[in-house]
Parts: C-alpha cells; sequence; structure tokens
C-alpha cells in the first residue's frame, strides 16, 4: 500500500451543497479521483477527460491505497465518481470493497491498458458497470460518464455526513456563551468516541484562542481562504487536537474580512464528513455566513441571563430567525440563573416563546479558575455536572422541547415592539 505521499492534489472548484441529510446535490462537473498504479495511463486519462469537459478530476492516487488512507481522502475531497485501475485484480477489488462500505452511491468506473476479456470478466464480478480501455477512445468514455451521471442525478452519493451540527449565539456580548460552546464540546468529547469540532466564528472577538491558551497561529480564516482545495494534509495544521475534539479558533481582530458563501458552505461540507458532532461559536452580529451556518444546524442555542437586556435582544434575534424559516431550530440556554433570579425559567419561556433546554448555574469562580487553566470547567463541580448532562443529551437525542406559553411577560419587557407585531 501507498504513503499519502504518492497524492496528487489538482485545483477544483465545482460547488456542492450538502442537504441536513448529509446528502450532496451535484453542481458543475462531476469530481473524480483517479486510483491507478501506472502513473503514465492516469496522465492519458486525465488528457481524454480533460477533452470531455463533464468531469474534474481533483485527486490521482499513484497505487492501491489502504483501506485508512483511501477513507481519509474519500471524506476530504468527496468525489461522485473512481476511475480504478484494474492492473491487480486482487488490490481493486479491495478499493471497491472499501468504497461500497464507506460511500453510498459513488460511481466506479473501471480502466485497463488493454481491452481484456479476462479483466473486464473481473470488474462485472466486483459489480461494476462501466469499462473503459486505452487509448480512451472518446465515444466510449462520452457513454460510460453519461451512464454514471444518470445515476447520480437520481441518487447522488452519500458521503456520511454528519448532521449533529449545534450553533451557539450569544443575546449579547459577555452572557457567556464562549464558555458554553466550550464546555459542551469539551463534555461531548469526553462521552463515546464522538469526535468533536469547536469552530470559533466570531471574527469581532472570538474568545476560544483565549480560553485554551491556543498557539496555533492558523485560524479559521486561514481554512475558509483553503476551504475549496482542503485536504487531509493541510487539516490538521489549521487545528489544535485536545483529544477527541479539535479547535479552530477565530484568529486576531480584522475587521476588514469578508467571506464568500460558498467558501463557508465548502468548509462546512468538509468538517461535516470528518467529525460526528460540529460546535459553532458565533459573534451574534446574525453575519450573512453566520446564517449560513445556522442553516446548516440541527440546533440554534441562543444563550441568555435572565436579565431585561439580554432576553429583550434575544427576543428580536429569536424573531429575526423565525422570519428566516429557523425558528424551529431556535432552543434557548439560561446561563447565570442562580438561586433566585429575576426571571425563571418559565418566565424565560413566556418572554421567548421558544423552550429552554438548559439552565446553568452561576459560577463565577468555578469558570475563572478553568479559563486560568485554559481548559473546561471541574467536570465534578455542580456546573461541571449541567454541561455534562447537556451533551450526554445531545449525544443521546433527548433534548426535550418544553411547551411554549403564552407571552404574557412581552408587555412588560418591550412595550412598544409588543403592540407593533
Amino acid at each position: 500500500m501507498l504513503p499519502l505521499g504518492n497524492i496528487q492534489e489538482l485545483p477544483h472548484s465545482a460547488d456542492r451543497s450538502v442537504g441536513r441529510k448529509g446528502r450532496i446535490s451535484l453542481k458543475g462537473p462531476l469530481r473524480s479521483i483517479v486510483v491507478c498504479p501506472d502513473l503514465g495511463l492516469a496522465d492519458r486519462l486525465i488528457d481524454a477527460l480533460a477533452h470531455h469537459g463533464g468531469v474534474e478530476v481533483v485527486r490521482t492516487i499513484g497505487g492501491y491505497p489502504s483501506a485508512t488512507e483511501l477513507i481519509r481522502v474519500m471524506r476530504s475531497v468527496a468525489p461522485d465518481l473512481i476511475f480504478l485501475s484494474f492492473d491487480s485484480v486482487e488490490s481493486a477489488n479491495g478499493v471497491v470493497d472499501v468504497l461500497n462500505r464507506e460511500v453510498s452511491g459513488l460511481q466506479i468506473i473501471a480502466i485497463h491498458k488493454d481491452l481484456d476479456a479476462n479483466v473486464l470478466r473481473e470488474t462485472m464480478r466486483a459489480g461494476l458497470r462501466e469499462f473503459i480501455a486505452y487509448p480512451f477512445e472518446a465515444n466510449a468514455l462520452r457513454e460510460s460518464i453519461k451512464h454514471c451521471e444518470e445515476i447520480l442525478k437520481e441518487s447522488p452519493p452519500d458521503h456520511h455526513a454528519t448532521s449533529n451540527i449545534y450553533s451557539f449565539l450569544p443575546s449579547k456580548a459577555g452572557v457567556g456563551t464562549s464558555t458554553i460552546a466550550l464546555n459542551i464540546s469539551s463534555a461531548i468529547a469526553t462521552k463515546g468516541d464522538q469526535r468533536v469540532m469547536l469552530a470559533d466564528f466570531d471574527l469581532s472577538s472570538g474568545m476560544q484562542r483565549f480560553l485554551l491558551k491556543l498557539n496555533n497561529t492558523y485560524s479559521v480564516m486561514d481554512a475558509i481562504e483553503h476551504s475549496l482545495d482542503m485536504d487531509e494534509a493541510l487539516w490538521p495544521q489549521l487545528v489544535t487536537n485536545m483529544g477527541n475534539m479539535d479547535v479552530l479558533h477565530s484568529g486576531r481582530i480584522n475587521p476588514s474580512l469578508r467571506i464568500e458563501g460558498a467558501q463557508v458552505r465548502s468548509l462546512i461540507q468538509f468538517m461535516r464528513r470528518n467529525y460526528q458532532v460540529l460546535c459553532f461559536d458565533l459573534s451574534g452580529n446574525l453575519e450573512r455566513y453566520s446564517l449560513e451556518l445556522m442553516q446548516e444546524s440541527k440546533k440554534i442555542f441562543v444563550v441568555v441571563t435572565p436579565e431585561i437586556p439580554s432576553l429583550h435582544v434575544a427576543r428580536e434575534k429569536i424573531a429575526f430567525l423565525r422570519e428566516m424559516d429557523l425558528g424551529d431550530r431556535v432552543a434557548v440556554i439560561l446561563n447565570r440563573a442562580g438561586k433566585k433570579p429575576v426571571f425563571g425559567v418559565q418566565q424565560v419561556q413566556d418572554i421567548l416563546g421558544s423552550p429552554v433546554v438548559a439552565n446553568l448555574a452561576n459560577d463565577y469562580l468555578g469558570v475563572n479558575n478553568a479559563t486560568s487553566a485554559g481548559g473546561p470547567v471541574e467536570v465534578g463541580s455542580e456546573l461541571g455536572k449541567q454541561f455534562s448532562k447537556f451533551a450526554l443529551g445531545l449525544i443521546d437525542k433527548k433534548i426535550e422541547e418544553k411547551p411554549q406559553a403564552k407571552n404574557s411577560f412581552l408587555d412588560f419587557l418591550t412595550p412598544s415592539a409588543a403592540t407593533s407585531r
């Protein structure tokens, strides 16, 4: 088996959008990988594909990779189509077995240097419908690709992208959203074998680098800039690994930064294929890219404190999210409630019209100690236990939405707004 050093990256530009169930819709040319130990034959195929124009080769693998290497590449580039050399029937069959287990709906075209009847028979036994041989005659190549396109339009490949995506949105600055996102992400990572990505998308004042004392000079902006050609070699350099959790911090403050939607979508796709859980720490400014992230989220946790300014802004943001057809994904985390808060859980639900799924203790000393140590709060503390319980609820999908009550506090909170809606 060949190391990843034998894998060559080619530039690619096709945009792919991932639905909440993880299926990739086809836009632009088909993304393909060529697996071929004969690099001369691979080059001739790539030349023939260049004349065809409907297929983009995003990676060539100069050999038969191990299962681990192949899975890593598949999750990195998410191809629609594989051109697989049957120079070694046994090795090629091993690749087919891995691909069939890893991705449903992926199309595979067998290639060979000769139109060999015995090899053709072996590809049929492997369940492959398409076979083309050198010199890759244009009509034969066109017909094989056309058949694959027809199948892909009906059933795009499923690259097992996770739908466990959670956005943490502050009602206003200072309500503790970054601390909550960090501790919930960390708690999920300690439960079972969940691989968790914590990404700080608060580009105006992100806190994860400070909270965790991160020294990595790369940031979410570097990931976004390379999102269209992200691979399994570059990604580990961008993130900081902390056990089962990887962290991508927001970098230094740069108000002039601009992010394109295609870049965000491409980055999310890569994350979804490589992690079981994604947690996004957002700024609360409702930037366009933040809306892209929330569109992909299973839940949007709006963090509030039991104070009138926080609840007022939260209600406005939740109303906006409802206008964006995201209201059904909103849940509220009540932070720093204390023993006798001015507004309790039921009252916060009355005011916001969204379920409160967590009521977190006000552990000022514990949070400060954790910040000084550069990690999550003490697991055995009251707050630490609350984070662990919440994390288990996310993993087990048992977060229950409590019935919404009438908004009996709206007039008290913002009379003018209540009468104008």
